[in-house]
């Protein structure tokens, strides 16, 4: 169990989708979306999405009222599979944010997406959250010119984060080809697949699903 909370998310990413009923990260291949695909004849038909819990039970179980924990951990457990952290990575972060002067949630939020392994996602250098997560770790990303492969780094504003073309051409052609909203503290710079962070994000800018307070508050219990 200890090894396991040290661990991101594992075996089907969209688990936690189908728990709430919503894609976290807006993805049109999730299974709670409704989708086309073709049948044996070649004709497209539509798939209803799946928005409802997995298992034998999924698509008859009702969604009964949250207790006040419930609502608590829910909200905590939505932050760490949208994050791809483990319970201890977390757990970390949120200790980290707490030392010092400024507000808890708002430092928690500044800490995880300027996380290397985010930065790369929202930046628009990797297509999902567990793409950029695996491009780090297999050192294909580059801080102002040096190889990180720690998914962990803090991203300071001013440093650049890019994807080296020779090197790895796959991966940046992915890189040129994703076409997706970057965050305004964040500046793409498509054809050269890099990015430069350019500043602290502010809390209303971050779009992640979550109310904060209630991971503060499951934590601070």
């Amino acid at each position: 169990m200890a090894d396991a909370a040290k661990k991101s998310v594992k075996g089907p990413k969209h688990t936690m989708c189908r728990r709430v009923g919503y894609c976290l990260w807006g993805k049109p291949n999730c299974p709670t979306n409704s989708r086309t695909k073709k049948n044996k004849e070649g004709q497209e038909i539509a798939t209803e999405g799946r928005a409802y819990p997995a298992g034998q039970h999924g698509p008859t179980k009702r969604r009964g009222k949250l207790s006040t924990y419930g609502s608590l951990l829910q909200a905590k457990q939505i932050l760490r599979t949208y994050y791809d952290l483990g319970e201890r990575q977390l757990r970390f972060l949120y200790e980290k944010s707490r030392q010092g002067t400024g507000v808890t949630g708002d430092k928690l939020l500044a800490n995880l997406e300027l996380r290397l392994t985010t930065a790369v996602y929202k930046a628009g250098l990797a297509p999902t959250i567990f793409a950029a997560r695996q491009i780090v770790s297999h050192r294909h990303i580059l801080v102002d010119g040096k190889i990180v492969n720690r998914g962990s780094y803090r991203l300071k504003p001013g440093q650049v984060i890019s994807i080296n073309a020779e090197k790895s051409p796959v991966i940046a052609e992915i890189a040129k080809n994703i076409d997706a909203p970057i965050p305004p503290y964040f500046e793409k710079v498509a054809g050269e697949c890099k990015a430069t962070v350019l500043r602290e994000p502010l809390p209303e800018e971050i779009q992640n699903g979550v109310e904060i307070t209630k991971v503060i508050e499951f934590y601070a219990r």
